[in-house]
């Protein structure tokens, strides 16, 4: 089986309401779905939402870099060769693992599509019964993300991630008191601060203020990079503490593995540049008893469904908080969320189809590449 084509296409998803973290504001999310077809006339999707501000790619970026520095190495290519894959990949541009995540996912949608198979089956099989994701609520007013966070447990929903991580982090404080209050004691509660508390002293303060709270972890308090302002961090305080932004590949776990600087690693596809780099990773840290979760780059129904995929084959993947498909007004795929569970199902591949006819009316800008011309 060979990569004969590649279709590319910009997009942008429009957003129920706009998703607030800390460091931007997003009214749409832009993304590029890549189309590879084979000489067996098999069809795999794999997609690439990049953050300037986490991976440093920019979408406008990552659709050229795809069109003409990735897929011309990968055309002709078995997508079974994944190591080889990523080889040519690593080998032809440094970095941009979003644009590597798009290949890597529909190298694993084709290979399960010619065995046969689900994507987990490939990667260890299912080890988990089912998949539960947390309910993500965006930084709003304190009075607001309360009220928002018991419509979420009377939804079913059996834990909160919040995201706090403003200038002013007494506002932070009242917003996890807030909720907290409102949604009793006993229900999980994780803080996403996205990198926003900046210094290891400020972050030290605030944690420490927020013993009350019970809180499940607290993600990425200080600047990316900081693996020994995490360690500190991780030393002065008793709440649990998740590595995000500062985990992009295996070298990234390993120094944090070294400095004892997290009990949680983020993993995302679009951080570590798709499935096959993020099993290994998750992997080194089960060696060091870290828990590793599957976050979102807030991806289509085509990434969050390769990340579940990752989830389900890995036990000590115990997390995943995928849940860009609930957030968009119109979706180009079909997976199945059934709030706090999303079903994967046992069909080949992804386990999705994609709807051509709303990929093309969201698309901005395509592309495609012939491996025979």
């Amino acid at each position: 089986m060979r990569i004969t084509k590649a279709h590319l296409y910009l997009l942008e998803f429009p957003l129920k309401e706009p998703f607030i973290i800390s460091y931007a504001t997003y009214p749409n999310m832009p993304a590029v779905i890549l189309k590879l077809e084979t000489d067996t006339g098999l069809i795999g999707y794999g997609e690439a939402v990049p953050d300037e501000h986490v991976t440093g790619e920019h979408v406008s970026g990552t659709f050229e870099i795809l069109k003409n520095v990735l897929l011309p190495q990968i055309l002709n290519q078995n997508p079974f060769d994944i190591e080889h894959i990523h080889h040519l990949m690593n080998s032809t541009i440094a970095r941009n693992p979003a644009a590597k995540a798009a290949i890597d996912i529909a190298c694993y949608d084709l290979m399960g599509k010619a065995a046969n198979q689900p994507v987990y089956n490939l990667i260890g099989g299912r080890a988990h019964e089912n998949i539960q994701y947390a309910k993500v609520l965006s930084i709003e007013e304190p009075a607001v993300m309360a009220e928002k966070a018991l419509i979420a447990k009377n939804q079913g929903f059996s834990s909160l991630k919040l995201k706090v991580g403003v200038d002013d982090s007494r506002q932070d404080i009242a917003r996890i008191n807030a909720v907290r209050e409102a949604v009793g004691e006993a229900m999980p509660i994780r803080v996403d601060v996205n990198q926003g508390w900046k210094t290891v002293g400020h972050a030290i303060g605030v944690i420490n203020q927020l013993q009350d709270a019970n809180l499940t972890w607290v993600e990425q308090p200080i600047l990316m990079g900081d693996i020994r302002g995490l360690a500190e961090i991780r030393q002065k305080t008793s709440t649990p503490i998740m590595a995000d932004e500062s985990v992009h590949n295996m070298e990234d776990v390993l120094e944090i593995i070294r400095l004892q600087a997290a009990d949680f690693i983020n993993i995302k596809l679009m951080k570590s540049g798709g499935i096959y780099p993020a099993v290994q990773m998750a992997k080194a840290a089960e060696s060091a008893g870290i828990i590793a979760q599957i976050g979102s780059m807030v991806e289509s129904s085509v990434g969050s469904a390769a990340g579940y995929h990752a989830v389900m084959a890995r036990r000590n993947i115990q997390s995943a908080e995928l849940t860009g498909p609930l957030l968009f007004k119109e979706e180009i795929g079909d997976l199945n969320f059934e709030p706090p569970f999303v079903h994967l199902t046992d069909q080949p591949g992804l386990g999705i189809t994609v709807i051509e006819q709303q990929l093309n009316k969201l698309t901005i800008k395509s592309a495609s590449l012939d491996g025979s011309e």
